[in-house]
Formats: C-alpha cells, structure tokens, sequence
C-alpha cells in the first residue's frame, strides 16, 4: 500500500485537481455540487489522503470539462507515446468502500500524451469474490479485449463469461464489474472513452 501511495504522489493528482478546482474558481462546494462527491473525499483526494478510482476521476474531468487524461499527464507536449513492452505505468489502485484495494491494476499505455480522447490501457484482475462494492458507472464507453485468463463480466442484470481473444464494448453509464475466474490471472487492453468536454 505504501507503494501505492508513493505512485499517486508522483503523479499528483490531487495538487492537479486543488490547480483546476481554483484555475476554474471554484470552491470545493461547488466541486461537491457538480459531480455528486463529498466535501471532505474531495478535500481527501486533494490532499492525497484517498486514492480516487477511475469512475471518481471521472466525475471531476466531467465537472472541469477536461479529459481524465489531464490527471495523469507530465509536463509536455509530445505528439507520439511509444511505450516499450513491459514498461507501462502502472497506477495507483483505489480503495473500495468496504475498505479492500480494488481489483484492478491499470497500466497507462498513454501516460505523458496531452489532448488525447481515450484512455488505453493494460489491466489486469486479481481474483475476488463479486460483491455489490465492485460495481461502477460513470459516462463514456470502455472496451476490452481480454488477452489471458477468463473473467465474468457483470452489465446490469447481464453476465458475460469472457475468454480469451474475447472483448466486449458497452456503456458505462450502466453499472459494471469484472471478476477473475480462471487461475492464471486474466488481463486486457482496455480503452476508456468519456466525452468530458
């Protein structure tokens, strides 16, 4: 966990929301009014106190009108991100309401690329038992090709077995989970879309 932290801290993406929140001038109230958040989570993740999840960054991007892209970037402009296998970023992992780390891990295949309108990444699945905390929605659309092992993909009241070579695209407006089901831990190239502008 410890080196978890030491990752958000790197990326600071809680000094990168404090800079938006008051570029834009606004107040944490009206940052907790715009995406639904509380007060003191918002204050939390500023403070890198709480590492946000995905579906959090989200909901802020929306509210700036930004792309989540924005939180993860460095300094630069760079029109090209060639990122050597096995080199990915990896990002922090976010705490779940129950108080586990989330089962995800993403690596960034863009981290460093300004202005981009999607998110692509590696993620790979621990295993975990389905439970109600793990189900997300947020706006945009995902995709994921899964690459190894085997999955359950929960979409609503659907549930998709998911194998290798296997990929779905779907909304995330509605609430969505994977779980891990095969022993070799499962990943994917996933791609996250959210129209924040």
């Amino acid at each position: 966990m410890d080196d978890a932290r030491e990752e958000v801290k790197e990326l600071q993406i809680g000094s990168k929301i404090r800079k938006l929140r008051q570029q834009k001038r606004m107040t944490l109230q009206a940052l907790t009014d715009a995406t639904g958040l509380s007060k003191p989570l918002l204050s939390q993740i500023e403070n890198d106190q709480v590492i946000p999840p995905l579906a959090t960054l989200l909901r802020i991007a929306k509210a700036f009108k930004v792309g989540l892209h924005t939180f993860f970037e460095e300094e630069g402009t760079s029109k090209c991100i060639y990122v050597p296998a096995g080199e990915s970023r990896q990002l922090s992992r976010s705490i779940l309401p129950s108080g586990m780390i989330h089962p995800y891990i993403y690596h960034s295949l863009a981290y460093g690329k300004k202005n981009r309108h999607f998110e692509p990444y590696i993620v790979e699945f621990e295993n975990r038992e389905m439970s109600e905390d793990l189900m997300v929605s947020h706006e945009g659309e995902e995709f994921l090709f899964l690459l190894e092992g085997e999955v359950i993909f929960h979409y609503g009241e659907q549930i998709i077995r998911m194998r290798i070579g296997d990929s779905v695209y779907y909304d995330s407006n509605e609430k969505h989970a994977f779980v891990a089901v095969s022993q070799q831990r499962p990943r994917g190239v996933a791609i996250v879309y959210a129209n924040t502008h």
